[in-house]
């Protein structure tokens, strides 16, 4: 797993989102953009994570952030979750784990004694000029947006 650091540039990225449409890093050039990786769509706490992105919206917007989700899921898959919820923001379908490769956060993870393989979740705050702002290892999926604007 590569670590990429605050002051880091951002890898360039391009993938679907749930409607099939490109999206690549240079559409966020001049915008702060909050890029957030989850391990599954629809689980319970990628839910709790991602609502609490969206309850924020407005809150992001006036301070020129835009937000964008990243998992491993189909583009049907994001495509529920995202109208299930009623998200305000893409859900990018990184199915060949481009993305998630790219900014290392793919790797071996516990779960009830158990070893495999998955994403650990994780978002980057990126600047207008598609530098890392902030990396966010430890996300605390009910007061996401507060630790994201209060940081």
């Amino acid at each position: 797993m590569t670590h990429l650091k605050v002051g880091d540039k951002a890898p360039n990225f391009e993938a679907l989102d749930q409607d099939g449409n490109t999206i690549k890093l240079t559409d966020y050039k001049g915008k702060k953009l909050v890029l957030f990786f989850y391990p599954k769509a629809s689980t319970p706490g990628c839910t709790v994570e991602a609502c609490n992105l969206s309850d924020n919206h407005a809150r992001f917007e006036s301070l020129g952030y835009s937000i964008l989700g990243v998992s491993a899921d189909s583009q049907k898959r994001q495509s529920n979750f995202r109208n299930k919820f009623g998200f305000l923001y893409p859900l990018l379908a990184d199915e060949d784990k481009s993305v998630i490769e790219a900014f290392g956060v793919w790797g071996p993870k516990k779960f009830m004694g158990r070893e495999y393989d998955g994403i650990h979740r994780t978002t980057f705050v990126i600047d207008e000029n598609g530098v890392l702002e902030d990396v966010i290892l430890k996300v605390k999926t009910k007061e996401h947006t507060n630790q994201i604007l209060d940081s």
